[in-house]
């Protein structure tokens, strides 16, 4: 066992490595060294069977733990197994199923893969909406155009010709599986998994329906009107129930999911039930008060700015804001931030006006901007 490489670097991983991460690590080692994908190769065979026995082990909760603790030694005087580990004593099943099922999404096939020919719901279909920040508020309705499936009229859905007969498949019985047995490094493996020739039905169509040929299902274009709630946000998706692809062996219609985009607002900003915006005031409405319009989603309201009023000064106007997707009782609160506006491009009676203004609340008189630059003309003459 002295020269045995260290579990955890086999599979280059750090000793508190997650299960996912020790899975993930063993998935990537067996798809580079399985012997199916290196025919003849003894070096990849040999550390196939390497990452195997690392991962046999640190994938079991207990005997990790063990491993931790005693290192190697803690399997000794086993009977060989892969590369002299010990599988005795071991719930092989367990480990079969695991290794199996990697085996299965890395090669298509594993041992707890099993075909189903039941009923089985449709695959859901989707597709996307653009509304406006309007709609996503107050909710709305749309019209769609998708392709769709119905059932073919001529063989009602089996996809035979008319006038013929479906057959029960020969392969597999009807059952939509086939069993079979492969080596594995651990032995005989058992497998099972779908049908080749009736890809899982159970049936064999001997004519196919010429209209759908074969499919049981024809194409369509069909208008979906879709209801789009009042609250929606973006990235949100609306389902309906029954329009998505339709079922297997008489499984239900999946679902059809579509997903809305809301467009950009040129004065308001969402965030969760609330809305957000800001509005600008004239100094003297800030200074002395007064009533200004502010827009909201219910259109303009009329709020009045209290005397003293600083720029960036935020009010809330309450129930304002989006309604509820759970409570449409219940809605978000529309903030508002009010900017002062300083003037510009002031003529020089505005100019006198605002100097006397200055005067009046400083005690100072104002210099006019000429005479400042008069004075900064003889400071350089002198100097």
């Amino acid at each position: 066992m002295a020269d045995k490489r260290d579990y955890y670097e086999v599979l280059g991983v750090s000793r508190t490595a997650t299960d996912d991460e020790i899975k993930k690590a063993y998935r990537k080692l067996a798809k580079k060294y399985h012997p199916d994908t290196n025919p003849g190769n003894k070096d990849a065979e040999a550390k196939f069977k390497e990452a195997s026995e690392a991962y046999a082990i640190l994938s079991d909760p207990d005997k990790r733990r063990q491993y931790d603790q005693f290192g190697h030694s803690a399997f000794e005087g086993g009977a060989g197994g892969a590369g002299g580990f010990d599988f005795s004593g071991m719930d092989m099943g367990d480990i079969f199923g695991d290794i199996g099922d990697i085996f299965g999404d890395l090669f298509g096939g594993g041992r707890s893969r099993r075909a189903n020919n039941g009923p089985m719901q449709g695959a859901n279909l989707r597709t996307a909406v653009r509304i406006s920040f309007e709609e996503a508020v107050f909710g709305t309705e749309k019209e769609l155009e998708l392709t769709l499936k119905d059932e073919c009229d001529s063989c009602h859905g089996n996809g035979s010709k008319h006038g013929t007969s479906v057959d029960t498949c020969g392969k597999c019985g009807g059952k939509g599986q086939v069993v079979f047995t492969q080596q594995s490094l651990f032995g005989m493996v058992r497998n099972i998994q779908t049908c080749p020739d009736c890809r899982g039905s159970g049936k064999i169509i001997k004519e196919r329906c010429p209209d759908c040929r074969g499919e049981g299902y024809i194409s369509n274009r069909k208008r979906i009107k879709v209801s789009i709630p009042a609250g929606i946000d973006n990235g949100q998706s609306v389902r309906i129930r029954g329009k998505g692809e339709p079922g297997i062996n008489g499984g239900p219609r999946g679902d059809l999911l579509v997903a809305v985009e809301v467009s950009r607002h040129p004065i308001f900003q969402r965030q969760d039930y609330d809305i957000f915006s800001s509005v600008p005031i004239s100094y003297a409405t800030a200074a002395l008060g007064g009533d200004i319009k502010i827009n909201t989603v219910d259109g303009d309201v009329i709020y009045y700015v209290k005397p003293g009023t600083q720029t960036d000064t935020k009010v809330r106007l309450r129930e304002k804001g989006v309604p509820s997707l759970r409570n449409k009782n219940i809605r978000g609160d529309h903030y508002v931030t009010l900017v002062v506006q300083v003037p510009t491009n002031l003529n020089s009676e505005q100019k006198e006006l605002l100097r006397k203004f200055d005067e009046a609340m400083t005690g100072k008189k104002s210099t006019d901007t000429n005479d400042l630059e008069k004075e900064k003309g003889k400071k350089k003459f002198w100097k």
